[in-house]
C-alpha cells in the first residue's frame, strides 16, 4: 500500500501505521559474535503528571541534534526516517548505529503532535546509542536541536516496555493536544538473535 506523507497520522493513516509500528527496530540484535551486550530492561512506569504550565508549540524545524544526559546521549546529525519500500518503518542501518533517527512523517520535536525519534539499543555490531536507556527515568530531560537553532527541551512523562507484538500503535502515533516527544529503542532479553521488545519514552515539551 502507498502511504503518502503527512505532518500528522490521521486515524486512517494509523491502521496503515499498525504494521510499521509493529517493526520498530526489529533491527535491534546482537550476533552470537558480536560483544556482550547486558539485557535492556526497563521499570514500566505509570504515566506522571503532566508538566506545570504548558510549553508554547513551536512552529515545524526538522532536528539536528539529541541529547539525553541520563543515557550519556549527545548525537548529531539526526538521521531522516520514512517508510520503507515494504511499509514498515525505517530504521537506522547498522553503520548509523551511533545516531538517532527523526520519523518525518510525523511532526518535528517541538511542533503540536507526537514527534518520533528511533535510535538502535544494540546491533550485531555490539551496543549502540541508546545502550544506557536503562539509566533513564521519569522526569529525565531530552534536548533537540533544531535546524533553526533553538532548542526543544522535554522532559520523560512515562517508560513503557512492551512486545513488539503489542506495540501501542496509537498511544505512539495518535493526536495529541500539545507538543510531546516519544523515543523508542529495543529492549528484552535476546531471543533467536533478537530483542522481543520495544522501549518507549513518552516526553512532553516543557521549553
Amino acid at each position: 500500500m502507498h502511504t503518502t506523507p503527512t505532518r500528522r497520522p490521521t486515524a486512517a493513516a494509523l491502521v496503515a501505521l499498525t504494521l510499521a509500528a509493529l517493526a520498530v527496530l526489529t533491527g535491534c540484535a546482537s550476533g552470537d559474535d558480536a560483544p556482550a551486550t547486558p539485557p535492556a530492561h526497563i521499570a514500566t512506569s505509570p504515566a506522571g503528571p503532566a508538566p506545570s504550565g504548558t510549553a508554547t508549540a513551536m512552529p515545524a524545524s526538522k532536528p539536528v541534534r539529541v541529547r539525553i544526559p541520563s543515557a550519556g546521549v549527545d548525537t548529531d546529525p539526526v538521521l531522516n526516517l520514512g517508510l520503507a519500500p515494504d511499509g514498515t518503518v525505517e530504521v537506522p542501518t547498522v553503520a548509523q548505529a551511533d545516531r538517532i533517527g527523526w520519523y518525518t512523517k510525523g511532526v518535528t520535536p517541538g511542533e503540536t503532535g507526537p514527534a518520533v525519534l528511533i535510535g538502535h539499543f544494540d546491533t550485531a555490531e555490539g551496543p549502540a546509542v541508546l545502550k544506557d536507556v536503562a539509566k533513564i527515568r521519569v522526569g529525565d530531560r531530552i534536548t533537540v536541536t533544531r535546524a533553526d537553532g533553538s532548542n526543544a527541551v522535554f522532559a520523560i512523562r512515562r517508560l513503557q516496555q512492551v512486545d513488539k507484538g503489542a506495540f501501542p500503535t496509537e498511544e505512539v502515533y495518535g493526536d495529541t493536544a500539545g507538543p510531546e516527544l516519544r523515543l523508542i529503542t529495543c529492549g528484552g532479553d535476546l531471543k533467536g538473535g533478537h530483542r522481543p521488545d520495544n522501549i518507549i519514552a513518552f516526553a512532553d515539551l516543557v521549553r
